[in-house]
């Protein structure tokens, strides 16, 4: 039986835990607080393995209770106990845009770790979706303290190519909706001006649903962002040239897009970033589409609704362009840019059918560690599926296994066969989805190998 010590308003300084030896008897549970005032659980069997996985989680909207995940499922918890893993993590001492909290609260919770059971034999950060990046920003830069890593349906374009990204979409959308209405698209004041600024564009995209017209403009913004035409399990799968459904699923996240990452998260990010750190002077949007996975999509949508598609881009090519604020693109590019350099081991998995952080982020990283040297060290693997970090839990574990795997023998093997048989040893009951697949280029990349990247 699990032994659970409740210890969420312990300090670091103070804390208290089972002893060392106590672990040889019996399983630990661990909660805690760190002298950040982040929370911190940990889960270690009496059998424990000598791995210990240092799970980073999700993003968490600012003003959101403060959660310690150490695992991104009960159901994968479950089963890595059984297999002798020691789990932790913590959350941050603060949500948002918090990765200068989240990387040090997560090194402290190791820490913590080691003084009350002892060092691990092996050291393994992974993480989900901002987790993701958080874990790759580990690696990055503290690859003294791991063996390798594993990033879920990671932000592994970093923080300035992210925002970029959310920029454009919601350009084109003001550009082609809206162009006299005077919505914001940065350099927000307050939270309150952000959330009115996404309720006057929700506005406008929800009226413009109603037409041809307003359906092929809201394509051409989900384009920018390569938003897939089937991203949630629950919407229709739409045939290969059916663009009215396709549109119509991307519509839902073209409006989460709006309602959260575009104009609130936003807005939080820049009040730590000390103002704007993303632009689109100098955008060719035309190239931008031609290059997008659904361009093929786009033109029939303009071309069922009579709509001249280069009008729209040369609106799109006069429109008021938006300047970043150097000081807020440096703090952005010091705390949040990933350089591709790794020192070990890392595995990347990523569902297809990604709205919120599309597939293309991982040629993001990918084109990052090939600069920076570190491609020998970087595999990715995709699973064929609607949504974001919506892995079943053989697909995750496999991947785990996959990364000890070239931990053990110095050899990658991530081919979908392989991936598939080890998620089906490790949950029968689910069919795996692994496949062969190989991501186009991300829109607007920015990483630290790349010099030019770095002039807004």
């Amino acid at each position: 039986m699990r032994i659970r010590l409740a210890l969420l308003t312990t300090c670091l300084s103070v804390a208290t835990a089972l002893p060392a030896q106590a672990a040889d008897a019996t399983d630990a549970h661990l909660e805690g607080e760190l002298s950040s005032g982040a929370v911190y659980v940990m889960d270690v069997p009496a059998s424990w393995n000598g791995t210990v996985l240092l799970y980073s989680h999700g993003y968490a909207p600012a003003g959101s209770p403060k959660r310690a995940q150490n695992t991104p499922s009960t159901a994968a918890l479950d089963k890595l106990l059984a297999e002798g893993y020691a789990l932790i993590g913590s959350s941050y001492a603060t949500n948002g845009w918090a990765v200068t909290e989240a990387v040090p609260d997560q090194l402290a919770t190791l820490d913590l770790f080691t003084e009350k059971f002892g060092p691990a034999r092996r050291t393994l950060a992974w993480g989900t979706s901002y987790g993701g990046f958080v874990t790759t920003m580990l690696a990055e830069r503290h690859a003294d303290r791991f063996d390798g890593s594993l990033s879920m349906c990671g932000l592994v374009q970093g923080g300035v190519a992210n925002w970029n990204s959310t920029l454009d979409p919601v350009f084109a959308l003001r550009t082609l909706l809206a162009p006299d209405s005077g919505i914001r698209l940065a350099g927000f004041t307050d939270q309150a001006e952000a959330v009115a600024a996404a309720k006057s564009l929700t506005t406008k995209v929800d009226a413009a649903q109603q037409t041809p017209e307003g359906r092929a403009r809201i394509g051409l913004a989900a384009a920018l962002h390569n938003i897939p035409g089937y991203n949630d399990a629950s919407q229709p799968k739409p045939g290969p040239t059916d663009w009215g459904t396709q549109q119509s699923n991307q519509l839902a996240a073209v409006r989460g897009l709006i309602q959260r990452p575009a104009f609130s998260w936003r807005q939080e990010a820049e009040s730590r970033a000390g103002g704007n750190p993303s632009w689109n002077t100098g955008v060719d949007y035309t190239a931008l589409l031609a290059r997008s996975p659904l361009y093929k999509e786009v033109t029939e949508l303009y071309k069922e609704a009579g709509l001249s598609l280069r009008t729209d881009l040369s609106a799109l090519a006069r429109a008021p362009r938006i300047s970043a604020d150097p000081s807020a693109v440096g703090w952005m590019r010091n705390t949040s840019v990933l350089s591709g350099r790794l020192t070990d081991p890392q595995l990347n998995i990523h569902t297809t059918g990604d709205a919120l952080i599309p597939v293309q982020a991982e040629s993001a990283y990918r084109r990052a560690a090939t600069a920076g040297g570190s491609a020998g060290l970087l595999r990715q693997a995709y699973v064929d599926g609607p949504g974001h970090c919506t892995f079943t839990t053989g697909e995750t574990l496999a991947a785990l296994d996959t990364l000890e795997d070239r931990l053990d023998t110095g050899r990658w093997d991530v081919t979908p066969g392989t991936l598939n048989s080890r998620a089906g040893q490790e949950d029968p009951t689910t069919a795996a989805r692994y496949v062969p697949y190989r991501p186009t280029a991300y829109p607007r990349p920015h990483d630290l190998a790349h010099p030019g990247d770095n002039r807004p």
